[in-house]
């Protein structure tokens, strides 16, 4: 299925992020500076590649069609678990941004660890709940769509795919892992 097939590959380019935002954290760790720049550019890619164009994905089209043949556990894996992860998501990319705010107003140790907590706890939730989407999301939804179903979400999600490639973001934000030697990991 194309829609599952691409929210699997994208997935690969997140785990390459948050390995990436796991590095500039460990580099705090080992004396060097907080580049803020590079953080500021990490939470871009957080908000624009991770959460509007992947979960949007998700949000939009897959979870959408999931949640209209509700049952105990489609209302349990979407709304109580791949919604609220989202949203967690959302919440430390948000006090990431806070953080980096207040250490640049004022550069002390504890501005320092708010940035390393929330940029860490944001790589380790997406890295926990990709496995979750790939193992359990993603084949529950295999099995429980209809063909026609599995039809009409690959077809949506192939208009926003090209609707975002003429906005650029894949290029953008593949050439920015690539640039940081994390490589396309995406099949265009």
């Amino acid at each position: 299925m194309y829609g599952i097939d691409l929210l699997r590959k994208e997935h690969l380019n997140i785990i390459a992020f948050t390995e990436h935002l796991k590095n500039c954290c460990c580099a705090i760790l080992e004396g060097a500076d907080v580049n803020v720049l590079e953080f500021k550019e990490c939470i871009d890619f957080a908000r624009f590649y991770a959460d509007k164009h992947h979960h949007g994905k998700e949000e939009q089209i897959l979870f959408r069609y999931l949640l209209e043949n509700p049952g105990s556990a489609t209302e349990k894996l979407i709304r109580n678990g791949m919604f609220v992860e989202h949203d967690l998501g959302r919440f430390h990319i948000t006090e990431l941004e806070n953080a980096l705010k207040q250490y640049t107003d004022m550069p002390h140790t504890k501005n320092k660890l708010n940035i390393i907590t929330h940029a860490a706890a944001y790589a380790d939730l997406l890295q926990r709940h990709i496995q979750k989407e790939d193992n359990v999301c993603y084949t529950y939804a295999l099995r429980m769509l209809s063909n026609a179903d599995k039809t009409q979400i690959d077809e949506q999600t192939r208009a926003f795919e090209e609707k975002a490639q003429q906005s650029g973001i894949q290029k953008k934000y593949l050439s920015w892992l690539d640039a940081r030697n994390y490589g396309q990991r995406e099949s265009k």
